[in-house]
């Protein structure tokens, strides 16, 4: 017998399915492609951003919903869904 040899297994890989994004998750991302931190994001996911980069992004959202005078991402969401973006 081979030292070498492999055993089989009947594990089955489970895919996650996708969650439709919501409007904050679009604007996060927005916000993410504008600070230039997308593809680390693309790469190692959002867990793998340090603590500043995340608050660099949360930072700049809030600047932005202030700069158009709304108060929370509900707000955001549906002036954005008002205006025709997606």
């Amino acid at each position: 017998m081979a030292v070498n040899q492999t055993k089989k297994t009947n594990k089955k890989k489970i895919k996650k399915k996708k969650k439709p994004l919501t409007p904050v998750d679009k604007f996060k991302i927005e916000t993410a492609k504008e600070l230039g931190l997308w593809d680390k994001v693309k790469e190692i996911g959002w867990a793998g951003l340090s603590s500043a980069e995340s608050g660099q992004i949360g930072g700049y959202m809030t600047r932005k919903m202030k700069q158009r005078k709304l108060n929370n991402l509900e707000e955001y969401s549906e002036a954005r869904l008002k205006r025709g973006g997606k």
